[in-house]
Formats: structure tokens, C-alpha cells, sequence
């Protein structure tokens, strides 16, 4: 699948949030953001990091549409975690590493799910993408699992089903940081270069590699 090709699904799911009152368009920059949070003294952080404060969440309608006629359109689209657990209810998903885990809508607050311009977050795009591939199983890694708290929600809102999940614990560097590209993380012919042996990259992987099998056949 190429996300580039969906956008008319990721729209109509836009488009349904939007009737059930559960996102909102935020007009804020990052600098302004930056600059609440020095008001507040401390910015309210979650596990990943600092939350949105909610600066746009509780705008009137004429408001916003100063707002849109003020920055020239220029918006996105928040959900809004509280408005959404409220339809949702408690909710749960079960992952196989980590047991059955209750949603926490907070966790991650008001999360981005749309731009103007048409870009649509990951957490909307892998919700729709999943559904419409009929996706059971989904593993990924640990970095992922507060996320999986706003994808369960967005599937409940949307009708779909909620897969079962497996966080696996995540190949990381002598510092503890997680192996990435974006980080220029070694990759397998880097570490063949030097002279890693198949045996030794499979030895020090094995532990994760036998967790996350285990796992999943049970």
C-alpha cells in the first residue's frame, strides 16, 4: 500500500472524527506552544515527551474563524483526548508482552492527526491502513506502545476493530539509545565491515529475538 494513494480514506476518516465533535483545528506555532508552556513554569509531559497544552481546544466559533481569516488558513487538526474518552468509555487492548493495559486517554493528549495542507498524521494513517487490510497482529516496537493508547481510541470512534498488539523490547546502542537510521545507527553491513560475525550479532540478539517468538506462537 502507498499512504500517498489513500488520502481520500484518511479524509473521510478525518471527516467522520470531525461530526462526532472529537478533533479540533489548533492554531498554534510551535514558538507559541514553547511560549505557554514558560506562562505554565513547566510544560505537562507524558512519557513521550511535553504535552500540547490545549490552547486552541476550547475556542468559539467565531473565535476560530478569526483565527482562520488571522493566519491564512493555516491549521491542524488535534484530537480531543478528553471529548474522545468521554464517547469512548474504558477501553483496553491486549498485548502480548505486556498483558491486558487499560487506555489511558491522557497519555499523550491532544495528539496532531491532520495538517492543512492535507498531511495526515501516522496515528490516523496506520488506524485507517490497518482496518482496510484486516490487519490481527500487530508487532512493533516499545517506542510505539503509548501511541497504541490514542490508536485504540481512534478505532472505537471509527468502528474498527482493535488488533492484538506485541511491543518487543528495542536493539539499542552502549548508551541505551534505540538503533535508528535517522540516528545513524549502524546498519548489518557496517558492522560486517568491521568484522561482526552472523554468530555474534545472533548471540546478542537472541534474547529479544526469543521473546517476541515466544510470544507469538504462545
Amino acid at each position: 500500500m502507498v499512504q500517498s494513494e489513500r488520502l481520500i480514506d484518511y479524509r473521510q476518516a478525518l471527516d467522520a472524527l470531525k461530526k462526532l465533535d472529537v478533533i479540533y483545528p489548533c492554531f498554534c506555532t510551535r514558538r507559541e506552544i514553547l511560549e505557554e508552556f514558560a506562562k505554565m513554569g513547566a510544560a505537562p509531559h507524558g512519557g513521550s515527551g511535553p504535552i500540547y497544552p490545549g490552547t486552541c481546544r476550547n475556542l468559539t466559533d467565531e473565535q476560530r474563524e478569526m483565527r482562520f481569516a488571522e493566519r491564512g488558513g493555516s491549521h491542524v487538526w488535534r484530537l480531543n483526548s478528553a471529548a474522545a474518552a468521554k464517547r469512548c468509555g474504558p477501553l483496553w487492548f491486549d498485548d502480548l508482552v505486556h498483558g491486558r493495559i487499560r487506555v489511558r486517554p491522557d497519555l499523550l493528549g491532544d495528539v496532531v492527526l491532520a495538517r492543512k495542507e492535507g498531511g495526515i498524521a501516522y496515528h490516523l494513517a496506520v488506524v485507517v491502513d490497518d482496518a482496510y487490510q484486516k490487519i490481527s497482529h500487530v508487532t512493533r516496537g516499545d517506542d510505539l506502545l503509548e501511541s497504541t493508547h490514542v490508536h485504540c481510541m481512534l478505532q472505537k470512534l471509527l468502528g474498527f476493530s482493535t488488533p492484538t498488539y506485541l511491543h518487543h523490547p528495542l536493539c539499542t546502542d552502549s548508551a541505551g539509545k534505540r538503533l535508528a537510521k535517522r540516528h545513524d545507527a549502524m546498519s548489518l553491513a557496517t558492522l560486517r565491515n568491521e568484522g561482526k560475525r552472523p554468530e555474534q550479532l545472533r548471540a546478542e540478539l537472541g534474547p529479544i529475538i526469543q521473546s517476541s517468538v515466544s510470544c507469538i506462537t504462545g
